[in-house]
């Protein structure tokens, strides 16, 4: 068997545009001797292969010797590393400032300390200009170190000055620190949990939320500290589904870029996903005007050379909106339309799967099955399901739990009762351990086993006075926050009534929405 492997410079190399790997061929003629003709060879091998296959690279390529390969491939990696960094700096303001900030420490290095001092003046003013706090730490420290050892502007409070700027700079990173953690744990606390599943969820989310830092950065005027601000209320209101709160600091969040475009080329992954925090809280509210106005500005910015020319832009903005794109098929009934995007979502979600997390997929495939359900075809709707459920993962532990959910559904929708009978023991076990299990799961799989035990299923009079029954317990839950989660996993009101009036799921929630409008 030949030696197969997910190699991180087979992954680099792949990861190039054109124009990279010609910028690269031209950054080693020009700066490598005759010795270095081998990592081109190295470089072209492996840019042929489709698969990194190490015994078939050393068969194709004699002059490189096993021994060598490893000495080779690390070489070549920091090579392509250094082009992209030259290629890149000016899309980069952190690059460019970290290249003075070397340019100012070789100028000390020399003696020239006048020189360093009025490049670091204009670097302080770079880093000011671009809320690039860390940065200007590293500036003031510089500038410290050439005061204190050479007396070179004698100014008589200079020392009082770089001190008080030292600890402005110093309590600012504190603040931006203390708030970054606390978002980070919010949502790492929904990357785990999913929604807030009880009342037990929401003492722990509160507690987070008592953080003094909250209170601290309140008045800030800083913009990473606002950022953060606006992050940690915005996942505190997804994951209490209080979709006002989301929407309200979803809006905050994507303000702050649009007062400050320049941000949106500095910190371009973070505005997009304010965007599509935006445009969730649109879908979750149910504003149809708001929510295709905010995909329309997606979409706009995507067109942008600040995506079009990062690959992390490009991915990340493939993510949002495609799953944009499909909500607003769920909110408009238009099910089987959504269908047709799947082909082209497949293929570019099969290219950029070894750069996509685990949650990003699995989130995909969930939304898939759901289009497919919606637009009633179950059978391949679990297809999909099955991906999620077989994906050993300790992840999102709500996401695994409503794939079994409508797993079960739809092999109830299909008329498999023994399956139904089998699966439904074993996916009220899984919530259950899973703490997962709120009043709707619980009214939910009290009616499929007294379907199974009556054998209802068969008997039109049986099962439209239960699918009734079932409504009137369930539609009084919609409204309940701790509840109304698996309503938003699945729209299990919109199902049922679509077995009362024998119509499709998708022209029930289209005629709803068109009501609406």
């Amino acid at each position: 068997m030949p030696k197969l492997s997910s190699d991180a410079l087979f992954s680099l190399i792949k990861s190039l545009e054109k124009g990279e790997k010609r910028s690269f061929k031209t950054y080693v003629s020009r700066n490598s001797g005759s010795g270095d003709l081998k990592i081109i060879q190295l470089f072209d091998a492996l840019d042929k292969m489709k698969v990194y296959d190490e015994e078939e690279l050393l068969k194709k390529n004699e002059s490189i010797q096993k021994q060598q390969l490893s000495n080779l491939k690390a070489h070549l990696y920091d090579q392509i590393l250094s082009s992209l960094r030259i290629v890149k700096q000016n899309e980069n303001i952190d690059l460019q400032i970290h290249e003075q900030l070397d340019h100012a420490k070789i100028l000390y290095n020399k003696g020239l300390y006048w020189q360093a001092l009025r490049l670091l003046d204009k670097i302080k003013t770079i880093t000011k200009q671009n809320n690039q706090v860390t940065y200007l730490l590293q500036v003031l420290f510089l500038e410290k170190k050439i005061e204190s050892l050479h007396i070179t502007r004698s100014m008589k409070d200079r020392a009082e000055q770089l001190s008080k700027e030292i600890d402005e700079v110093n309590e600012r990173l504190d603040l931006i620190a203390k708030i970054s953690n606390l978002s980070l744990q919010l949502y790492s606390w929904y990357i785990q949990h999913g929604h807030a599943r009880n009342e037990e969820d929401r003492i722990q989310l509160e507690a987070l939320m008592q953080d003094p830092i909250i209170e601290r950065v309140k008045h800030s005027k800083g913009f990473y500290e606002r950022l953060y601000r606006y992050q940690c209320y915005c996942w505190y209101g997804f994951i209490l589904q209080d979709f006002l709160i989301y929407y309200r600091y979803g809006q905050k969040w994507v303000d702050l870029f649009e007062a400050d475009s320049n941000m949106q080329q500095i910190e371009s992954a973070q505005y997009i996903k304010g965007l599509h925090n935006l445009i969730n809280a649109h879908f979750d509210l149910r504003n149809t005007d708001k929510l295709c106005s905010s995909i329309n500005k997606l979409e706009a910015f995507i067109e942008t050379p600040i995506v079009q020319n990062n690959n992390n832009n490009l991915i990340q903005s493939f993510v949002y909106l495609y799953i944009a794109k499909i909500n607003q098929h769920f909110l408009q009934g238009t099910f089987s339309e959504g269908l047709k995007m799947i082909p082209t979502m497949e293929a570019q979600l099969k290219e950029l799967e070894p750069f996509l997390d685990s949650h990003r997929v699995l989130t995909f495939y969930y939304k898939i099955a759901c289009l497919y359900f919606g637009a009633g075809e179950a059978s391949t709707a679990i297809d999909y399901l099955n991906r999620i459920i077989n994906w050993k993962l300790n992840l999102r532990d709500d996401l695994q739990c409503y794939a079994r959910l409508l797993h079960l559904i739809a092999h109830f929708e299909l008329g498999n009762m023994d399956t139904v009978a089998y699966l439904s023991k074993s996916v009220y076990r899984f919530m259950a351990k899973m703490n997962n299990l709120s009043t709707v799961e619980e009214v939910l799989f009290l009616f499929i086993k007294e379907r199974i035990q009556s054998g209802a299923i068969h008997q039109p009079q049986q099962i439209t006075k239960a699918f009734e029954n079932l409504i009137e317990k369930l539609k009084p839950l919609e409204s309940n926050k701790l509840e109304s989660r698996a309503f938003m996993y699945l729209d299990i009101i919109s199902w049922l009534e679509s077995k009362l009036e024998n119509k499709d799921v998708q022209s029930i929630i289209k005629e709803k929405f068109l009501l609406k409008k």
